[in-house]
């Protein structure tokens, strides 16, 4: 929690509770079903729930922005993200039940009424957002095709909306795409070692 605050210091008290209940509530649940990595869960706050938050640095979600996030696994980056943005909407999706009913918990527990999930895949989704959302779900042209018909034509962010993805490593050969991009270098916000590789990689949909 700590680490939460050295970087948001202007959370309201419900955000402070909401963040701080992560850590029993994502321990709880991986001793049941494994949505972290065993050896990962010691880690939660940095590599999950910071990392996720970076997207928070990078763009500031106005109220009533839609969010699909894709792909969600554990929650993340959606859950974070919607106790942080809590005037926006954030629908989490991902193919595997288990993984929904463990979000869907989480999500009841700290009481978030902007954040819904579905089971259902990225392909498969027919609602318009503002933005879709991912950490690491495939590679970036796949990814972008998957989800490029999701995006609303005209949305309350303007010209900032499409796809933002938390990526890592070597991007060379997936930022072949015909679409505007941005990447953003994570070790600008946050100064763990951990984000050195990491990246942020927005795609504008026009």
């Amino acid at each position: 929690m700590e680490l939460i605050q050295k970087y948001f210091k202007d959370l309201s008290s419900l955000q402070k509770q909401q963040f701080e209940a992560l850590g029993a509530l994502y321990t709880e649940w991986n001793e049941k079903i494994n949505v972290i990595s065993r050896k990962d869960i010691q880690h939660l706050y940095l590599h999950h729930i910071l990392h996720s938050l970076a997207l928070a640095k990078y763009i500031q979600f106005k109220p009533g922005t839609k969010i699909l996030d894709v792909g969600t696994g554990g929650g993340f980056p959606g859950i974070p993200l919607a106790i942080m943005f809590p005037d926006s909407l954030f629908v989490l999706i991902d193919s595997i039940g288990k993984k929904i009913k463990v979000v869907d918990s989480i999500s009841i527990s700290l009481k978030l009424k902007n954040c819904k999930t579905k089971q259902i895949r990225g392909d498969e989704v027919e609602e318009k957002f503002d933005f879709v959302i991912s950490r690491a779900v495939a590679p970036l042209p796949v990814f972008v095709s998957w989800v490029k018909n999701s995006i609303v034509r005209k949305s309350v962010q303007n010209e900032e909306k499409g796809i933002i993805c938390l990526k890592g490593g070597d991007l060379t050969e997936e930022l072949n795409n015909s679409c505007r991009i941005k990447i953003k270098e994570i070790s600008d916000y946050f100064d763990e070692p951990f984000f050195i590789t990491k990246k942020i990689v927005h795609v504008f949909i026009p």
